[in-house]
């Protein structure tokens, strides 16, 4: 699975992913939560539709895929973003709360 080192995470990819309400609802669901099961609860798009938004998080180095068995399980990648684009996960985590 491609997913772009921490040097190399572009901010323009990032915020394109972050620009989609579905994804952006994925990513404050796992800083709530951490890990999500690649078809989570409460998410109401088709599976194909909902591997699409999860590969281009995963493109954008916005989150990285654990594979337990035949389940995947997304995370973020909080660090290696708070240390590429201080404060912009905080920022776009904060807008969601108000």
């Amino acid at each position: 699975m491609k997913q772009p080192d921490h040097a190399d995470l572009d901010l323009a990819a990032v915020l394109h992913a972050l620009g989609d309400p579905v994804r952006l609802a994925l990513v404050r669901r796992m800083a709530e939560d951490g890990e999500s099961a690649c078809s989570p609860d409460g998410v109401d798009v088709p599976r194909s539709t909902l591997s699409n938004h999860w590969r281009i998080l995963r493109e954008a180095g916005i989150t990285r895929t654990r594979r337990i068995g035949k389940a995947r399980l997304m995370a973020l990648r909080r660090a290696d973003l708070d240390a590429r684009f201080p404060g912009l996960l905080a920022a776009v985590l904060a807008e969601g709360r108000r």
